[in-house]
């Protein structure tokens, strides 16, 4: 069961516009990973929203370090650190491994 209330209060140290920017980059980002590989068109894209969702994720890491030092799985930060290093990944694989054509 999700507890709306935990997860709102997780999301304390960002103000109610900068979650709204942080979800607008997330959906931008998702749709910049997918389509333009999928659709083979402008596939440089795929890398480069990569790189900035993993330096979007890697900040808000930061920004709750600041707010909680509690290493546990329910704990943002872990998620943010993850999310980065997985981002970062695909960025290296897409640009560095596999260039784009």
């Amino acid at each position: 069961m999700v507890k709306f209330d935990e997860i709102a209060n997780q999301m304390a140290p960002l103000s109610r516009s900068g979650s709204g920017a942080v979800g607008v980059i997330e959906m931008v980002g998702a749709v910049l990973l997918i389509v333009p590989a999928a659709a083979k068109r402008m596939p440089v894209l795929t890398p480069l929203a990569a790189a900035a969702l993993a330096l979007e994720s890697l900040a808000l890491a930061g920004l709750y370090a600041r707010h909680s030092l509690e290493l546990a799985a329910t704990n943002p930060l872990v998620w943010s650190v993850a999310m980065g290093l997985l981002a970062a990944f695909v960025a290296y694989g897409r640009y560095a491994l596999r260039p784009p054509a």
